[in-house]
């Protein structure tokens, strides 16, 4: 009988959830929006809102640092300047207002305030504020933006990520000359347990006697991965951010793999692109298997890139779709409604969670192994050579 009693818990809290919505105001939810931006990059990092007892939302956020080159000139400034949107910066050349999010990619452009006949003849006016402001454009009517090496939210949980995975195998490390000849412990005990795991079930199998070559650069790619995943499932600060959901970073991932590949390949590698054994040779003279045999040496990468982004933003964006539904239908049906769905919401989102850890793990897994895999096709040697 001691399971049920954590049912009257539940319903007191799903009474209590419904008390406090029925209080709420109806407000118009954008969800492609929410969710969109909260796995899509920016320039400052939201955390949450707030209404004050005067009845005005505030945001909490981190602001970064925005750093822009704009005709030779650098700019550097907090993206609190902008007020989430909401203001411009006076550069020394240009202002720059902050558009787009959402559904729209983020990005500072430099703007001008709008005249009237602007704003009639339709120049896409920009509402910042109370205050209308168009694009600069060039001479060819281009919409003239600064070269933007911003501190962006991605890039700012790279920095934790690295920072924290770093300290955690630097002290990892040392439990080994502390403890030495004693069992692992702790910390210790789980990243003896991946190094191993990745040594011998990834590396060792595809790359032979090259694992000792190449390992330090798979498990490193394999750290990253793994914990970049696992920190993006934590909806916290300093977590939570879509790392490997984003292409840039899977692309970097991606492209040092194709380098590492194929700056080693040997001649038999390059041999088997430009000269394919086994098939006729009218087909290597056309030359139609040498194309073939050179896009699939640009595809790899590509692969590599897009299975990992798709899989950790679908699984972001599912997670989110359960939490939005909750509010569309409070306010389509009803707070009862919506109180009603959050307990089955929930349940499902935890669900999903549960099920991205699992992803989290095996896309850090086969990213590693397909690394291995297309690095070993153009470093091994065949045997008949």
């Amino acid at each position: 009988m001691r399971k049920f009693r954590i049912f009257p818990v539940l319903l007191a809290l799903l009474a209590l959830t419904l008390a406090s919505c029925s209080k709420a105001e109806k407000e118009e939810v954008d969800s492609g929006s929410i969710i969109i931006g909260h796995v899509t990059d920016s320039h400052s990092w939201h955390i949450c809102d707030f209404k004050t007892k005067e009845g005005k939302e505030k945001s909490v956020a981190v602001n970064l640092p925005v750093i822009l080159l704009d005709d030779g000139h650098l700019e550097v400034f907090s993206s609190k300047r902008f007020h989430h949107g909401h203001a411009v910066y006076q550069g020394k050349n240009h202002l720059y207002a902050l558009v787009g999010g959402g559904l729209v990619k983020e990005e500072i452009v430099c703007v001008e305030k709008a005249n009237p006949e602007q704003a009639r003849v339709g120049d896409e006016p920009i509402e910042v504020g109370e205050e209308l402001y168009v694009t600069v454009k060039d001479a060819d009517g281009n919409v003239v933006k600064p070269l933007d090496f911003s501190i962006t939210k991605t890039a700012a949980a790279i920095i934790i990520a690295v920072t924290l995975l770093i300290v955690i195998v630097l002290a990892s490390a040392k439990q080994y000359k502390v403890r030495d000849g004693k069992a692992p412990h702790g910390m210790q005990s789980l990243i003896e347990i991946l190094v191993l795991h990745v040594k011998d079930d990834i590396v060792e199998p595809i790359l032979g006697h090259n694992t000792r070559r190449f390992l330090p650069y798979l498990l490193t790619l394999f750290f990253f991965i793994i914990f970049c995943n696992i920190l993006g499932l934590i909806p916290i600060f300093p977590a939570g951010a879509n790392i490997t959901g984003n292409i840039a970073v899977t692309a970097i991932l991606a492209l040092i793999t194709f380098f590492i590949t194929n700056f080693n390949g040997n001649k038999h590698y390059w041999k088997d692109v430009f000269w394919t054994p086994g098939v006729p040779s009218w087909l290597k003279i056309f030359p139609l298997m040498p194309i073939v045999e050179l896009v699939g040496v640009f595809t790899k990468p590509i692969v590599l890139m897009i299975r990992l982004f798709a899989n950790m933003t679908a699984g972001h964006i599912v997670i989110l779709g359960f939490v939005v539904i909750i509010f569309i239908l409070s306010n389509s049906l009803g707070m009862a409604v919506g109180g009603a769905v959050s307990v089955v919401s929930v349940i499902f989102a935890v669900f999903i969670s549960l099920l991205e850890c699992l992803v989290a793990y095996i896309q850090a897994f086969v990213f590693t192994m397909l690394s291995a895999l297309y690095i070993s096709m153009a470093v091994e040697t065949p045997e008949e050579a």
